[in-house]
């Protein structure tokens, strides 16, 4: 820096200041975020409506023989916004497996051996049971679908049964440590567990009088009480630790 020695005098250091944003560019720029949010919620709706759709399409037609068309028909939009938001109708079904089985791991809680362990066993069954009935198309082809007949649809319903499978083996496990849960493989539980609900359901699927969700619940706590349930709880056993809450392991999702 030359100084005034040097004959060069500094100039004047001019003070800034934060100039007030003007109102009009602060109206822009809120309409602009407002446009944006409610693009997103369009999209968000629209990815829905697919989803919706996609469920009763593989439903009524079956995974096989439903075509991307027929989707993109029963959510009144044209094949190619279809497209926008999905690869093919393998896409959106695997997304289809993937939310019931977030759902299905959020409805089982752990029990706690303080309070009245029947009726945390029963209000398990009750939520699962809930997610399951609620969606009656996607549960139907679960049940129902013919397998062989596509290599990578099989497989993605096998890779759910197994993260299902897991998350139950989990839970009975930690049973187990809280003396709730009989000894012996729970593996071997979850696969007798996983089959009675899936009669159940499917008879359920099958049937046209109204499903009694309660009486179900009921049978299959009575089913579970006379099996490896034990209500009250037996002296933990100290080797072994289980979960607070069965762990869904992302490389299991479908």
């Amino acid at each position: 820096m030359r100084t005034a020695a040097s004959g060069v005098q500094p100039g004047p250091v001019k003070a800034t200041r934060n100039e007030p944003e003007p109102a009009a560019k602060k109206s822009a720029t809120k309409k602009a975020d407002d446009k944006t949010a409610e693009r997103a919620d369009r999209q968000a709706e629209r990815r829905t409506d697919l989803l919706r759709a996609a469920r009763r399409v593989f439903a009524t037609r079956g995974y096989h023989e439903a075509k991307v068309d027929d989707i993109a028909a029963q959510a009144g939009v044209a094949k190619g916004t279809f497209y926008l938001y999905f690869k093919d109708k393998r896409s959106i079904f695997v997304e289809l497996l993937g939310a019931l089985f977030e759902r299905i791991s959020q409805a089982i809680l752990r029990v706690d051996v303080a309070q009245d362990v029947p009726e945390q066993v029963k209000h398990n069954i009750r939520a699962i049971l809930a997610v399951l009935l609620d969606e009656p198309e996607t549960t139907q082809l679960l049940l129902t679908h013919a397998a062989g007949m596509d290599k990578d649809f099989t497989e993605n319903l096998r890779a759910f049964d197994r993260g299902v499978r897991q998350l139950l083996t989990e839970s009975l496990c930690d049973g187990q440590s809280l003396g709730i849960v009989a000894q012996g493989d729970p593996a071997l539980y979850a696969i007798f567990a996983i089959g009675a609900l899936k009669e159940v359901l499917l008879a359920s699927a099958t049937s046209d009088s109204v499903v009694d969700r309660e009486g179900i619940v009921k049978a299959l706590y009575a089913l579970l009480e006379n099996g490896f349930l034990r209500p009250a709880p037996a002296e933990p056993d100290p080797a072994r630790k289980g979960p607070s809450k069965a762990p869904v392991s992302r490389s299991k999702k479908p």
